[in-house]
């Protein structure tokens, strides 16, 4: 009898026997140095992550511990949501690099059902820190994204900008004290977003102009509440897939056709609100395209 099936014979309450299949699925899943999370810490998260109650901070000291946490906190992702769709490059922006005082982005994993249709009304609480952001998709076409110096190369290699509005859960009892390690530790925050209509793609330096100059603004009931421009994110919005590609290769990784890339924020982080609407557009790409979300009360349990 294997031990999964040991644990199913004796019929453990639910929950603890969700714990017990989380730790399984940990053991000997990778090293554990110093400071990375240990097994019991990393299905702790995942408890947090799923009942959507403040976890404990994270306390890896070093860029290599948060990668050994962050690996096992996605495993149990992996194995709640199904195979990964793409990345997320979080601190692209200089602004949250101050923030979380951390001088280079990070990295995260997207997942199918993290991503919402234009439009979508939300929870106001759907996590246990929730916060919204204006951000944009990039689906790759191409592996030669992998070996693209420039935002003209990374154009040659992705078919599609989505807008979106990122829906990001810092999820621990104390963000203040969160920085580049720990959100790293926790997947970058990834939780929920909403997609918009797709825009093709046109591989053009003129192009990347408009995507290095557009101004994304952020509304909320119609009122503009923050607004940032493509340069923000690295230099030019597309930088910031080169940066994850190489970071993907520094652990034997790639990307591949069919995945997506959000490229991080062009405003501020900020909590929703019941009630509340929220809009961002992208004036200067074609059409100026918008993404919608809508938030609302939280359903009494």
């Amino acid at each position: 009898m294997t031990a999964v099936s040991r644990i199913h014979s004796r019929r453990l309450p639910p929950r603890l026997a969700r714990h017990c299949w989380l730790a399984l699925l940990l053991l000997g899943a990778m090293p554990t140095s110093a400071a990375c999370l240990t097994d019991a810490e990393v299905v702790a998260l995942m408890s947090a992550y799923d009942a959507g109650t403040p976890a404990a901070n994270p306390g890896p000291a070093s860029l290599a511990d948060g990668e050994c946490s962050r690996a096992k906190f996605n495993q149990l992702l992996q194995h709640r949501l199904g195979s990964p769709i793409g990345y997320k490059a979080g601190l692209t922006n200089a602004a949250l690099q101050r923030r979380f005082h951390h001088n280079e982005p990070v990295r995260g994993t997207l997942y199918a059902p993290m991503l919402l249709a234009d439009g979508a009304t939300v929870d106001a609480a759907f996590g246990a820190r929730p916060m919204f952001e204006a951000d944009l998709l990039v689906r790759v076409s191409s592996a030669a994204v992998n070996q693209a110096d420039n935002p003209l190369e990374v154009l040659a290699a992705i078919d599609q900008l989505i807008p979106f509005i990122e829906l990001p859960d810092l999820l621990v009892a104390d963000p203040s004290t969160l920085d580049g390690v720990a959100i790293t530790a926790i997947n970058v925050g990834a939780r929920l977003g909403v997609a918009g209509t797709p825009l093709p793609v046109q591989t053009s330096a003129a192009f990347a102009q408009q995507l290095r100059d557009m101004q994304v603004v952020l509304r909320g009931d119609g009122v503009e509440l923050d607004r940032g421009q493509g340069s923000d994110i690295l230099g030019h919005p597309l930088n910031a897939v080169i940066w994850l590609a190489r970071d993907l290769a520094r652990q034997g990784k790639a990307l591949q056709p069919g995945d997506l890339v959000s490229l991080g924020s062009f405003s501020s982080l900020r909590p929703p609100r019941p009630g509340l609407a929220v809009e961002v557009e992208y004036l200067g790409l074609p059409g100026n395209p918008l993404v919608h979300v809508n938030f609302r009360n939280s359903p009494a349990p």
